[in-house]
């Protein structure tokens, strides 16, 4: 399938072989115009609904925070025991890796137990 050699704008350069598919958009995609979107008649209303972006029950928000800032906390202070345990264990020190064993399976409870407080938020 050949193109008419005008067909393209001046400082148009095709990046395919077949030059079917380098036609501008406007070309390749005729349903779409230039009032396609924000400009359309047909859009009355943009954006997300009434109340969109305010804090709807601020108490459950506060326990969602809390809980993820616990859970952050805890998955550093395990991989921070983590490596302490792997450290002390290469050197031949078990007792101090054994204690970074109990920490790491001491906040695991921890976690647990927040999750086991809030049922009523699953």
């Amino acid at each position: 399938m050949s193109v008419p050699e005008g067909h393209y704008p001046e400082n148009y350069h095709p990046g395919s072989d077949q030059p079917d598919l380098n036609r501008p958009v406007h070309e390749r995609y005729p349903q779409i115009r230039a009032t396609s979107g924000y400009a359309d008649p047909r859009v009355t209303r943009t954006g997300p609904g009434p109340g969109a972006g305010t804090d709807q029950q601020p108490e459950r928000s506060a326990a969602l925070s809390a809980r993820v800032a616990l859970a952050v906390t805890v998955v550093i202070g395990q991989l921070w025991a983590l490596t302490v345990a792997t450290d002390a264990w290469m050197k031949g020190s078990t007792d101090t890796a054994w204690w970074c064993t109990g920490f790491s399976a001491a906040s695991f409870l921890v976690v647990v137990l927040a999750w086991r407080i809030s049922r009523q938020d699953r």
